[in-house]
């Protein structure tokens, strides 16, 4: 027809539905993210040791939960019994010096790397300290200079005032 296109937008009704599984999955997702910029050592050892404290609260759990099968308080549960063996099977078996000592190392490994970005952090904060130090001092002698050249200025101006002054006294006696 020759006319101009003309886009127009349009509000559309929708729905965004999941399942019970995926909003587990994204909230844990973005209990994780939390805010990125702000991960310090600080905040990664006390997240550690939150999740030892969970982890030692299930053990204790499970300890009293066999402690009781084992008592005859509660019945045997197959079910939890084949988890737990499987569970227990995936431990590292630590009567092994070869597999004791790659452990070490490798804990040893992630240390050392979170020791080194923690000095470096450290020396650039102290190297902007310094600088900002240096700038404040630098701007202070600016500002005396300033204040000098003013200060002379002015005394030149009063001397100035007070010998033209002082003429026109002479010249009117």
């Amino acid at each position: 027809d020759g006319s101009e296109s003309k886009r127009t937008f349009l509000h559309v009704p929708s729905v965004i539905e999941a399942e019970e599984a995926e909003e587990i999955g994204v909230e844990h997702l973005l209990r994780d993210i939390k805010d990125s910029t702000t991960t310090t050592l600080a905040t990664r050892v006390t997240q550690q040791a939150d999740s030892l404290r969970a982890l030692q609260s299930r053990i204790k759990d499970l300890r009293d939960y066999l402690l009781q099968v084992a008592q005859g308080k509660l019945p045997v549960n197959h079910q939890i019994t084949y988890h737990l063996q499987d569970a227990l099977n995936l431990l590292p078996d630590l009567s092994n010096t070869l597999t004791t000592s790659s452990f070490i190392s490798n804990t040893n490994d992630q240390l050392l790397v979170i020791y080194l970005s923690s000095l470096v952090r450290a020396v650039i904060a102290l190297h902007a300290l310094v600088d900002n130090k240096a700038q404040n001092n630098r701007t202070e002698a600016e500002e005396a200079k300033k204040n000098e050249v003013s200060a002379t200025a002015g005394k030149e101006k009063d001397k100035s005032k007070d010998t033209a002054k002082t003429e026109e006294k002479s010249k009117t006696s």
